[in-house]
C-alpha cells in the first residue's frame, strides 16, 4: 500500500459517533499522517473540519455517497484504512465494504448488525483474502470489550497451562451512556427484515449464525428442556447465583456480542477451545427488588424488539426514541463508563476473572476511541498484526496490538486467577 496518497478515510465523519472520532484522530495523530473526511455533504464536511481546528487544517475532504459505487471504489484505492460509522451498515455499507474488499484496503465499522456481518461474511470474505485487506466489523462497544476481553482470558489461561475455556460468562457490572440514534436505527432495520425473511430469521436465532463453519460448530436446541417452565425460562432469563445471591438478566448486545466472541474461536481454528460456552448478562444486585428489575429488563427487551418489527407499534416508539444523529451533550457523556467482569472456568478446572472497562460513555466517546484506535492500528501497526485477511473481528485482525493501544488510553483489561473454594 505504498503508493496510497490516504492512510485514514473516515465515512460518515459528520455523523454524530464520526465527528467524535474524527475529534479523537485529530487529538492524536501527528501532522504526517494523511487523513481524509468523507461524507454525502461537502459543506458539512468543511463545518467539522473547521471545528476540529489546526491539527486537521490539511485533512482532505470527500464527497460521495454511500450508493455511489464507482466513487466508494476510487476513493478505497487511495487509502490504507477506511473506517465507516455510516449505519444502518445494511443499508448504506455494503458498497463501501465491497469497495474495501476488492481494492485490498483495510476496512472497521461500529455494526452491531448480525445480518449485515452474515452477509459481509458470504459475500466479500473471499475476495478480501484475496487481496489481503482486513474487513473488520464490529470496532466499538459492540464489540470490543467482549471480544478482546474474552481473548486475553484464553491467552493468559494458555500461557498458564491451565487449558482452554469452558464455562465462561460476561457480566455488566455497571454501566452509564445510552444508545445511539444509529444503533436504534439499526436495531430497528434488522427486526424489519427478520419478521420479512425466514432465513434471517433462522441467522438471528443460531447462536453460530456467524460461523463460515458452520458444520463443525455443536448442534443446538436438540436436547433443550421442554415445557412451560423452560419455554419460560427461555423468554424470560432471569437467574440467582447461589453462591452469592445477586440476580442477572439479559444484557442488550448479548445476542450479537457473544456470535462476535464466537466468530473469534472459530477463525483461530478454536483457540478459546472447542467447550467454550460463552454468554453476557448484566448484574442487578441482591435486593429485594433485584429479580424485579431483572425480569423488567427481559421483558422490556423482548417487548421492544417486537415493537420495532411491526409498523403501528414502531411509529409509536419512534416517537420517543432518538433519532440517527443525535446524542447527549458533552456534559452527560462525560458522565459514562462502563465496567465489565468475565468469569471464566477453563478444561483443567482452573478460574480466571477479566475486568474490561474504561470512564467512557459505551456508546460515545468510548465508540469513537475504539474506532479511531482500530483504525489507527490497521493503518501503523501492520506488521506486529497477526497475518490474516478476510473478513475477521476485532480479537482476530488486530489481538493483543490493540488492546495496548487501549490501554494507553485509560482502557482496562486485567487477568486474574480466581483462588478455588
Amino acid at each position: 500500500m505504498a503508493s496510497r496518497d490516504l492512510d485514514i478515510v473516515l465515512f460518515g465523519a459528520t455523523g454524530f459517533v464520526g465527528a467524535l472520532t474524527a475529534a479523537h484522530l485529530a487529538e492524536q495523530v501527528g501532522a504526517g499522517v494523511r487523513i481524509a473526511l468523507a461524507g454525502r455533504s461537502r459543506s458539512k464536511l468543511e463545518a467539522l473540519r473547521t471545528e476540529l481546528g489546526a491539527p486537521a487544517r490539511a485533512w482532505e475532504l470527500v464527497e460521495v455517497d454511500a450508493r455511489d459505487a464507482s466513487g466508494l471504489r476510487a476513493l478505497a484505492r487511495r487509502t490504507t484504512v477506511l473506517a465507516s460509522t455510516v449505519g444502518p451498515y445494511a443499508v448504506h455499507g455494503k458498497e463501501v465494504v465491497r469497495a474495501c474488499a476488492e481494492q485490498g484496503t483495510h476496512y472497521a465499522d461500529l455494526t452491531g448488525e448480525l445480518l449485515f456481518v452474515r452477509w459481509s461474511l458470504d459475500e466479500v470474505a473471499e475476495r478480501a483474502r484475496e487481496t489481503g485487506a482486513r474487513i473488520v466489523h464490529a470496532c466499538g462497544f459492540d464489540s470490543i470489550p467482549s471480544d478482546l476481553g474474552v481473548l486475553v482470558t484464553a491467552e493468559r489461561a494458555a500461557a498458564d497451562g491451565a487449558g482452554t475455556l469452558a464455562d465462561t460468562t460476561l457480566v455488566v457490572r455497571s454501566m452509564k451512556g445510552g444508545l445511539s440514534g444509529g444503533t436504534i436505527d439499526s436495531g430497528r432495520q434488522e427486526a424489519i427484515t427478520s419478521r420479512a425473511d425466514a432465513a434471517a430469521r433462522r441467522a438471528m436465532s443460531d447462536p453460530y449464525g456467524l460461523s463460515p463453519r458452520r458444520s463443525e460448530e455443536p448442534s443446538t436446541g436438540r436436547d433443550r428442556p421442554s415445557g412451560p417452565v423452560a419455554t419460560l425460562r427461555r423468554l424470560v432469563p432471569v437467574e440467582r447465583d447461589p453462591a452469592s445471591g445477586r440476580w442477572s438478566g439479559p444484557f442488550v448486545m448479548a445476542s450479537f456480542n457473544t456470535r462476535i466472541v464466537r466468530l473469534s474461536n472459530t477463525l483461530t481454528d478454536w483457540s478459546y477451545g472447542r467447550t467454550l460456552r460463552y454468554r453476557e448478562v448484566v448484574d442487578f444486585g441482591s435486593s429485594p427488588v433485584s429479580p424485579l428489575l431483572a425480569g423488567g429488563m427481559a421483558i422490556g427487551l423482548g417487548a421492544g424488539r417486537a415493537g420495532l418489527a411491526y409498523t403501528p407499534t414502531r411509529t409509536i416508539l419512534d416517537r420517543f426514541l432518538p433519532k440517527p444523529g443525535e446524542g447527549p451533550s458533552a456534559a452527560q457523556r462525560a458522565a459514562g463508563r462502563f465496567r465489565m467482569e468475565i468469569r471464566s472456568t477453563t478444561t483443567t478446572g482452573a478460574r480466571y476473572r477479566t475486568t474490561v472497562g474504561a470512564d467512557y460513555d459505551p456508546g460515545y466517546d468510548g465508540s469513537a476511541i475504539m474506532l479511531g484506535q482500530s483504525a489507527l492500528c490497521l493503518a501503523f501497526d501492520g506488521e506486529r498484526l497477526p497475518a490474516r485477511a478476510g473478513v475477521l473481528t476485532p480479537a482476530t485482525a488486530m489481538g493483543d496490538v490493540l488492546v495496548e493501544r487501549l490501554r494507553a488510553r485509560a482502557f482496562t483489561f486485567d487477568v486474574e486467577p480466581v483462588e478455588r473454594a
